[in-house]
């Protein structure tokens, strides 16, 4: 008898972000779950129903409102879905972000584990935001994860970034 074994190790996202970007958005890596509220926690910020678009299209609303998408880990060991059984993680290079996005403000982590390595951003000079989880997992009260989502945007609009760390929680 074969037992079949497969690799947990995971890849995270190839970062979407250009020289408009203003908000970058990190989260820990793509979950195999599909109960995460990402879409609709973005589209309620934007105004906009982006969970009947396709990934594409999704995408480029996020450009077009200054908004950049990456993950903290490049890789990383997780059995499941779970951000709490990573191990092995090996962060993306954040030092190409000055080049690449020379208009960004401010650094938001989905989540706390993400957050975690906020330490990184904010030593080469970004301002920090750790936001509630999107995770369905995280779901006690909707309202409130998405004012402090709306936050972000609203802290970018009005200049009113600073190069100190926050949390959200």
């Amino acid at each position: 008898m074969l037992l079949k074994v497969t690799d947990p190790r995971k890849f995270g996202l190839a970062p979407v972000i250009d020289d408009k970007t203003e908000i970058l958005i990190l989260g820990t890596l793509p979950s195999d779950n599909s109960n995460n509220d990402f879409w609709k926690i973005i589209g309620e910020v934007l105004n906009q129903n982006l969970e009947t678009l396709s990934y594409e299209r999704r995408i480029e609303m996020l450009k077009a409102h200054g908004i950049g998408l990456w993950d903290i880990y490049h890789n990383c060991v997780r059995p499941g879905s779970m951000d709490n059984d990573i191990t092995e993680q090996e962060f993306n290079d954040f030092t190409t972000l000055k080049k690449i996005a020379p208009a960004l403000r401010l650094v938001c982590f989905n989540g706390k584990k993400a957050g975690a390595s906020g330490e990184l951003l904010r030593d080469i000079g970004y301002s920090t935001l750790v936001l509630p989880s999107s995770s369905g997992a995280n779901r006690r009260n909707q309202k409130d994860r998405v004012r402090l989502w709306k936050s972000a945007q609203w802290r970018v609009s009005t200049g009113r970034v600073s190069p100190s760390s926050s949390s959200e929680s």
